[in-house]
């Protein structure tokens, strides 16, 4: 076994004792668990909430569904994965629960049109704009390409977490990674001063 099988097993074995003990109330356990991943539970709720306040929200309301379901994780299924799940889930409802009080003052627009979003930090212009660019290519992506590329980008997962978390194909979830990256080339071409 490998030193990276090892620590991965190691992770799995620590992240089902901490859910067990938060099954039994224990506060810390839970704490841990946020600690762990509340940054990828962010980026995750951000990509499709494009509000800090709403993903906050989501945040929020996905560690609050984990301590209501903890007893549904299945030990060996990655952790990470089913919990950016959880969290893809609560930001889709959250924004079609916003889209719909807007009571028609905009038009309806479909998931795949949901966009995701960049954080652009302070920085000299060049790199705003690239980042700007950046983020707009990104949002032109078919839905399931974004969110590929969000999970492998932006969370880091695996693609078998991926394909999981998405409930498709390991191939089919290496074929859409590949075509983001291929249209994103594409788009940000001529940004660059290259032929796409």
């Amino acid at each position: 076994m490998s030193e990276r099988q090892a620590r991965s097993e190691s992770e799995a074995a620590e992240t089902a004792a901490l859910l067990d003990r938060i099954q039994r109330g224990d506060r810390e356990a839970f704490m841990t668990i946020i600690r762990r991943y509340q940054q990828k539970v962010f980026v995750m709720a951000y990509s499709i909430l494009r509000d800090r306040e709403d993903a906050l929200d989501a945040v929020q309301e996905t560690f609050l569904r984990l301590y209501q379901k903890a007893s549904l994780y299945r030990p060996g299924r990655p952790f990470q994965g089913w919990l950016l799940q959880i969290a893809k889930n609560v930001s889709i409802d959250s924004y079609r629960k916003r889209r719909r009080t807007k009571l028609g003052h905009e038009t309806s627009r479909p998931i795949e049109e949901i966009p995701v979003a960049v954080e652009d930090r302070a920085g000299d212009s060049a790199a705003s704009d690239l980042r700007s660019a950046f983020s707009r290519s990104v949002e032109t992506l078919a839905e399931r390409q974004r969110m590929v590329f969000v999970m492998r980008h932006y969370s880091e997962l695996p693609f078998n977490e991926i394909s999981e978390t998405m409930r498709i194909s390991i191939g089919t979830a290496k074929s859409l990674h590949f075509k983001a990256v291929q249209n994103l080339r594409k788009r940000l071409a001529p940004v660059l001063g290259m032929q796409p």
